[in-house]
């Protein structure tokens, strides 16, 4: 017994399934299609009536848009390149990050002495680091 494969699994992969143009299998004569076929961008012998119909909210898109996230512009510094800073610059015991261009304080690498100082942001690694050596640190927005 031959065993044969169905017409319509050999057709798979085909864009019109051997019936030549898109338009002609579309079992609605020369109409190009039913009810609102085709009044995508193209369809301008369509607009007026489609426009009367239904206003211009057919066209375009419609609904809500999620809200922009609001972008902070965030300057971080880390312990080890804020005490270079300090020895470059000659800094004393008080600093104020905001001044040196810097508005975040990060906790990666270690002071030498203690200091006192202004930020906008601080990490909570970084704040231990600097009490732990006896300065103070006051996160100010």
């Amino acid at each position: 017994m031959i065993i044969k494969r169905k017409k319509s699994e050999r057709y798979r992969g085909s864009q019109t399934h051997g019936s030549g143009a898109k338009k002609k299998r579309r079992g609605a004569g020369n109409r190009g299609g039913r009810g609102m076929a085709g009044t995508g961008k193209r369809a301008d012998q369509k607009k007026p009536t489609i426009l009367k119909l239904y206003g211009n909210s057919y066209f375009g898109k419609s609904g809500f848009k999620l809200p922009k996230k609001v972008k902070r512009n965030i300057k971080a510094i880390n312990l080890d390149d804020l005490q270079i800073l300090i020895n470059k610059n000659n800094l004393k015991e008080d600093i104020n990050l905001n001044e040196l261009g810097y508005n975040k304080l990060l906790g990666s690498g270690n002071l030498l002495k203690k200091h006192n100082i202004a930020c906008s942001y601080c990490s909570k690694k970084a704040k231990e680091k600097i009490e732990k050596l006896g300065g103070t640190i006051n996160v100010s927005i």
